[in-house]
């Protein structure tokens, strides 16, 4: 039945997006990122705290994530089940959101997840190249007129959800959903946020304790 293909998906992207890749990654060299930074599991704030390559690495691996999530769970996982898929880009919009929930939210570390960028940006690399390339060009334009990683991250998340319903006005889940992930993405940077008000945010290439 469709119902039970839509929980399959749901639940395989939801399990692979929790894979904590930042806290992982850290931990095999003998640092709990939880403690350190902003104790965010984010590319952002190993980068800060581990360096180039593991900052790196964590980006590629949380962006993964979001890719496979689309591109292979969501459309393989159903038949391999022998169960129907009723409507493709359902199952992959649906698989990328809970590919987000898992990594904001991973089951893994008690519901404390990253902000969901990277894993945002493979979703998107699957499921919307175009508007995913527009984010990212508002994110650069942003971290470098800025030099803060969250003004680029919020920006994105504003520009994303705008470009889908700009290029992609008939796919009204696709942008409901990209909606409500930009929502959620504002949301994940409150903290950021603050800081930014407060004056006391880091830029971008500076030693910190306060990373994304």
């Amino acid at each position: 039945m469709p119902i039970f293909s839509y929980l399959l998906t749901a639940l395989a992207a939801y399990l692979l997006g929790s894979i904590p890749t930042g806290y992982l990654v850290a931990r095999a060299r003998g640092v709990d990122i939880r403690t350190v930074g902003s104790g965010n599991i984010g590319a952002t704030n190993a980068l800060r705290v581990l360096g180039k390559s593991a900052g790196i690495t964590v980006l590629v691996l949380d962006a993964l994530k979001g890719f496979i999530a689309v591109a292979w769970l969501a459309e393989g996982l159903p038949p391999l089940f022998n169960l129907s898929i009723a409507d493709p880009q359902a199952h992959q919009v649906l698989a990328g959101v809970c590919a987000v929930l898992g990594h904001n939210y991973t089951c893994w570390l008690r519901f404390k997840g990253g902000k969901g960028i990277a894993t945002t940006a493979g979703v998107y690399l699957a499921l919307a190249p175009l508007p995913l390339l527009i984010a990212l060009g508002v994110f650069l334009l942003g971290l470098l007129l800025t030099r803060y990683v969250s003004v680029g991250s919020i920006a994105a998340a504003v520009a994303l959800p705008v470009a889908v319903w700009i290029l992609k006005p008939h796919a009204i889940l696709l942008a409901v959903a990209t909606t409500a992930l930009g929502v959620l993405a504002i949301y994940k940077h409150a903290g950021n946020i603050q800081r930014l008000l407060a004056g006391t945010e880091s830029r971008m290439g500076k030693k910190t304790q306060d990373a994304k």
